[in-house]
């Protein structure tokens, strides 16, 4: 009986235990509030920043992160044990450094010229920058569908008119937003990806992309290199719907000299004399004073000739108007060897680039001629270029001609002159002369035909472009160009990073 209290003490034992495994939930419960650091580790702002660093992509940050709770230096040094990120790009090491690169063709239809930044110029000027630069320009030639850089480089206002329509599309009728917004933003990611030129296959090594190939330089040569942006320019881009006009005005021609050569220009003749004859003498006089000529009859008369607009306008003053004979009068002063008719549309031509030896600067510009055959000759290829080189050395030149400068521009530039102090005072009438002669001035100092020629500057662009159009029989256009300043706009940059 007496050995039975002891067997009695052991539940005693038992319920010891009890608060110990109270213990280890109370250590379990400790761990919880680091599960939520984690959750935090990953966020988006993070990645990002990560990305910035190291350039690494945006599962290996996720995870580099993940697995070092959110530690920014622990996840760089991971990175690079992974051989995902070999140095440590700092957010504040800004590359505006680098090189401006260009590549054209070689039958000169399509030229593309790049932006590449790197942090210094010591690496601007290393070969294999300098190799990658050129590279980049030829893929993004290779690459028509290519429109930005990367697909956040896409604007805004194309991601919402893309997102528009997909989201009004037949085959998601019926389904619920929260459904609908998903599809969509999938259909729209590899949308922008297929337009992104980071996403394209490398031209030297297809197993690649353009974005792990950059990677891939900038461990190489130890700096962050963005590349930044790009122009591309295609012969004759937008001028397929005049091509009906082109063969009517052919079509005009052809028929002009197929009909009896005497009988075309005998109706104008005829009509001509009935309006001289009565008036005779002192008629013409006052008709030169009264005639008034239309800007679009100028425009016209321009086009055919290559003339000047004051040649235009006294031309067409002395003809009554009249086109044919204001071509006639042109012709016989020498300023229109050719009639370059409204219809004979310069959709050939060929596409010239200038990049300046120092890599700061370069220019993309388009010149059209009426045929292939003008377009290959050397004269006309000398003076495309030229036109690259006069750009680059007219920072000021941001239009072709002055009708170009857009209205918006004209509107408030305008707007601006007319408030100025020293005009307080005048008539309406005295001041709009005052402002026009002011913004005109202004214009032609932004307009390229008006530049002094580089390699004459006895001369304007408009009178060699004149030259050219009389020696090669053809119409010449300066249609359009681009130029890119190396880390231009960066500036501004550097104070919303900092």
């Amino acid at each position: 009986a007496e050995e039975k209290p002891p067997p009695a003490e052991k539940p005693k034992a038992e319920e010891a235990p009890a608060p110990k495994a109270e213990e280890p939930k109370a250590e379990a419960a400790a761990p919880a509030p680091a599960a939520p650091a984690k959750a935090k580790s990953g966020g988006a702002a993070a990645v990002k920043e990560l990305r910035a660093r190291s350039m690494a992509g945006i599962l290996d940050c996720q995870k580099a992160l993940k697995e070092c709770d959110g530690d920014m230096e622990l996840a760089m040094d991971w990175l690079r044990k992974k051989g995902v990120a070999k140095a440590d790009k700092k957010a504040g090491n800004i590359a505006a450094e680098g090189n401006v690169s260009a590549y054209v063709h070689f039958n000169q239809k399509i030229g593309v010229i790049v932006e590449v930044n790197s942090e210094t110029d010591f690496v601007a000027s290393n070969a294999i920058f300098q190799e990658f630069c050129e590279d980049i320009a030829m893929q993004v030639a290779a690459n028509p569908a290519v429109a930005s850089v990367s697909a956040d480089d896409v604007p805004a206002e194309v991601k919402d008119k893309a997102k528009e329509l997909e989201m009004a599309k037949e085959d998601l009728a019926g389904k619920p937003d929260n459904i609908k917004e998903k599809i969509v933003e999938g259909r729209l990611k590899k949308q922008f990806e297929e337009i992104a030129l980071l996403n394209q296959k490398w031209l030297k090594d297809e197993d690649k992309t353009v974005a792990e190939i950059l990677k891939d330089k900038i461990a190489k040569i130890g700096e962050n290199i963005i590349i930044r942006r790009f122009v591309r320019l295609t012969l004759g881009e937008g001028l397929e719907k005049r091509d009906d006009d082109f063969a009517a005005g052919v079509e005009k021609e052809l028929a002009k000299y197929r009909s009896d050569p005497g009988a075309a220009p005998e109706e104008p003749k005829a009509e001509a004399p009935k309006e001289e004859a009565p008036k005779k003498e002192e008629p013409p006089k006052e008709e030169k004073k009264q005639v008034a000529v239309s800007a679009a009859q100028v425009k016209e008369l321009r086009q055919r000739s290559g003339a000047g607009i004051l040649d235009s306008k006294k031309a067409l003053a002395d003809s009554d108007g009249d086109i044919e004979k204001a071509m006639a009068w042109l012709k016989k002063k020498g300023m229109a060897k050719a009639d370059k008719k409204v219809g004979n549309l310069s959709a050939e031509g060929a596409i010239a680039s200038y990049i300046h030896f120092n890599k700061k600067i370069g220019v993309l510009v388009e010149v059209n001629s009426e045929t292939d055959f003008v377009a290959i000759n050397s004269i006309f290829k000398e003076f495309a270029d030229d036109v690259a080189m006069q750009i680059a050395a007219n920072p000021s030149v941001v239009c072709v001609s002055t009708d170009e400068v857009p209205a918006d521009i004209v509107a408030k530039e305008k707007a601006v002159e007319m408030e100025k102090e020293d005009l307080a005072g005048k008539p309406d009438n005295i001041k709009e002369k005052i402002v026009a002669g002011r913004l005109k001035k202004r214009y032609e100092e932004m307009a390229l035909l008006s530049q002094k020629w580089l390699k004459d500057e006895d001369k304007t662009v408009e009178e060699v472009l004149k030259e050219r159009v009389a020696k090669l029989g053809e119409n010449i256009v300066i249609r359009r160009f681009a130029r890119l300043n190396l880390g231009e706009g960066l500036e501004k940059k550097d104070d919303d990073f900092a």
